[in-house]
């Protein structure tokens, strides 16, 4: 499992989450696709775009440079096609109302890392 980290989120600096990572073509057309929710978060690498069709539950979405800093966050609720994102080259999902809780916003950087097995 690994973890996500806000290093200079609004409020949530040095929060830690659990994330998964959809880093397969197979992986990512999944997605979140099926689930009644999501512990944590899903990062979608490489993805400039999501959508939420089929979905079962509202998401935020934090799109992510090449630097993991957070392009923009938008929330996004089921039946919805995003638009794809400028310069994105990751997406980051987790349930409506969280990235806010972790502090993630336009700006701020996060940092992957693995937990100790």
């Amino acid at each position: 499992m690994a973890t996500l980290t806000v290093l200079d989120g609004a409020g949530g600096a040095g929060t830690v989450v659990a994330l998964e990572i959809a880093d397969s073509a197979r992986a990512r057309q999944r997605g979140l696709l099926g689930r009644d929710g999501i512990d944590g978060a899903l990062l979608l690498s490489p993805a400039s775009s999501v959508h939420t069709v089929r979905m079962r539950f509202a998401i935020d979405v934090a799109y992510l440079d090449r630097e993991l800093r957070v392009l923009a966050v938008r929330t996004m609720r089921p039946g919805r096609i995003g638009a794809p994102r400028l310069g994105a080259r990751h997406a980051l999902e987790a349930e409506a109302g969280r990235m806010a809780e972790w502090g993630v916003r336009a700006g701020a950087r996060v940092a992957i890392g693995r937990e100790p097995l």
